[in-house]
């Protein structure tokens, strides 16, 4: 695996406040990663130390071979840390080939990044014009004009629209599709689970959990269940070796596996045991439970 960024130990502190305690993972080139936790977690914070917008306080990181300097490893870098800030009475064309004049890139890729990220129909149109999706899907065309080894994202869906959502996470599936490595963070689960492949799970800037995604929620899930005899349906499943714990709560019996199993087999297993089933619902624990399970316990 070769590496993009590698951060050992990292810690900042704003007087009184940690933000980021002690904090190592290493990014791997070709994967989605994403800085996961509540806001006040320290995402951010990391980002900017990486990007040398904030000073670290301890620890240290490298960028891809740790033989490059920190400004040399940005300029294979393409990063949106805050609001897009386009000159508003330009078009996007001309906001893009600004950007290209100030990192030193050939105007051709103006085009071929706004085609892109939708953009290319809306390329005359004054950046004032733009919904904030649109200019949060710009932001991301400028980011990509260097044609970066890694993009990294800043919370790439606040303050979006469904629609808008759903666009620029598409855009992120496509980018990634072609080789970038990317560095989101987000608060939301349901935006890690789908785009990422990698995660590491932050809470007041301590690390919880890293690695992948799918190992994450790897659990081979659950049955909802309700049925003629509870207590012997709960006491079948306490002495089946398939189940690894068992819950009840208001008539409705949780039973968590321990390997794979199909509910329809399942089901003939009850019924040669003399047990119907009422109600039978098979579920994958989310990135969601698992998270809460993770913060829950720290």
């Amino acid at each position: 695996m070769e590496p993009i960024l590698t951060i050992n130990n990292l810690t900042k502190k704003f007087g009184y406040l940690t933000a980021v305690k002690d904090l190592s993972f290493t990014i791997n080139k070709g994967n989605v990663y994403g800085i996961l936790g509540p806001n006040g977690s320290g995402k951010s914070t990391t980002l900017g130390i990486v990007l040398n917008v904030v000073n670290k306080t301890q620890g240290d990181f490298k960028w891809f071979d740790g033989q490059t300097t920190t400004h040399d490893a940005l300029k294979k870098v393409g990063a949106i840390i805050e609001r897009p800030n386009f000159y508003p009475y330009m078009t996007a064309t001309q906001n893009l080939k600004l950007v290209c004049k100030i990192k030193g890139v050939d105007y051709s890729k103006v085009e071929e990044k706004l085609e892109i990220v939708g953009l290319l129909e809306r390329k005359d149109s004054k950046f004032k014009t733009y919904s904030l999706g649109m200019k949060q899907r710009l932001a991301i065309a400028s980011a990509l004009l260097n044609d970066p080894e890694i993009l990294i994202l800043d919370e790439p869906t606040n303050g979006l629209d469904p629609q808008g959502i759903h666009q620029i996470r598409e855009i992120i599936k496509q980018i990634a599709a072609k080789g970038t490595t990317i560095l989101l963070a987000s608060h939301l689960l349901d935006e890690v689970e789908k785009v990422c492949s990698h995660v590491v799970v932050l809470r007041k800037g301590v690390k919880l959990y890293s690695g992948r995604v799918d190992e994450m929620i790897s659990s081979h899930g659950f049955f909802e269940l309700k049925c003629n005899k509870p207590n012997d349906l709960i006491k079948l499943l306490e002495n089946n070796a398939s189940f690894k714990s068992i819950k009840e709560k208001d008539g409705l019996i949780t039973a968590f596996l321990n390997k794979p199993m199909k509910s329809e087999d399942f089901n003939k297993y009850l019924f040669e045991k003399g047990i119907i089933l009422t109600h039978l619902v098979q579920r994958k624990e989310s990135l969601e439970e698992q998270f809460l399970q993770l913060t829950d316990n720290n």
